[in-house]
């Protein structure tokens, strides 16, 4: 397994995305990702589903320590006697003790962030998170955070993909040590009719999503895929036996532009 380390995480460079995998029907597909391979499982508060999570990790019997989990604090619990209550109901769902990484979905709107990063950090140092980082922040919000975080942050997590350009917020993550976790990395599927991704994939005889993946794991960006399908978990995972030359990763960097966000939520900040 590759890893990405950043301001003293280890962090494994694929992780398995699952956003509305659910209930049983959740619980297997993260339980079978775990048997194939997978050591980072990416969950979220607003998900519902870290109960699921965490009854496939028991029935994966994969060992605690073998595993990455992530989750993510919602908005509405960023109020400071909130945000500690719903980390200990993520905890209890999860049935852990602690997460290796705690996040905030977005940026705090009604809460001062200065306030939500010092909850964070609390949440931190009372044990419930071996790590703490971002996810949806700008490069604006980036820079004041690290400013002002009380303790390491070790990530920011953003949409990432081809035809998004997200050149900006990598410099920002780069200039602070912060390891780059990419959601919707293959675009929500749109890449597998790409014919120029197709054509590149024909000559390694891969996908065009196993090249979108390769693509990012060369940045060191680590990839949050999400699918429901058994037979793409291993496909996901199939991505370390061969390298994109520089002029095909620069092929993949020309397809990206500020137009191919698919994500834009009425929370999201005003994006880079």
């Amino acid at each position: 397994m590759h890893f990405v380390e950043a301001n003293g995480a280890r962090i494994p460079g694929i992780g398995l995305g699952t956003y509305d995998l659910r209930e049983a029907a959740g619980a297997r597909i993260i339980e079978q990702a775990l048997r194939l391979g997978y050591r980072h499982v990416d969950t979220a508060q607003i998900y519902q589903n870290e109960s699921a999570v965490g009854e496939a990790l028991r029935a994966s019997r994969v060992k605690r320590n073998d595993v990455f989990i992530t989750t993510k604090v919602w908005v509405t619990n960023y109020a400071p006697k909130d945000f500690d209550r719903s980390v200990k109901e993520s905890l209890s769902k999860l049935r852990l003790s602690e997460v290796d990484l705690l996040l905030l979905h977005f940026p705090p709107k009604d809460v001062p962030l200065q306030d939500t990063l010092g909850s964070l950090a609390k949440a931190k140092k009372a044990g419930m998170a071996r790590h703490i980082g971002l996810s949806n922040f700008t490069v604006a919000l980036i820079e004041e955070a690290v400013r002002h975080c009380p303790e390491p942050l070790v990530c920011n997590q953003v949409e990432y993909h081809p035809y998004l350009n997200q050149r900006k917020v990598i410099e920002a993550c780069a200039r602070h040590g912060l390891a780059l976790i990419a959601y919707t990395p293959i675009a929500r599927g749109n890449v597998k009719n790409d014919e120029v991704l197709a054509k590149i994939g024909r000559k390694y005889g891969k996908t065009p999503a196993q090249i979108c993946l390769r693509w990012l794991v060369q940045q060191n960006a680590i990839p949050i895929p999400r699918t429901s399908k058994i037979e793409r978990l291993s496909e996901n995972l199939d991505v370390f036996d061969f390298d994109l030359s520089d002029e095909e990763m620069q092929v993949l960097f020309g397809m990206g532009s500020p137009k191919g966000r698919m994500t834009n939520l009425a929370i999201a900040p005003e994006w880079d």
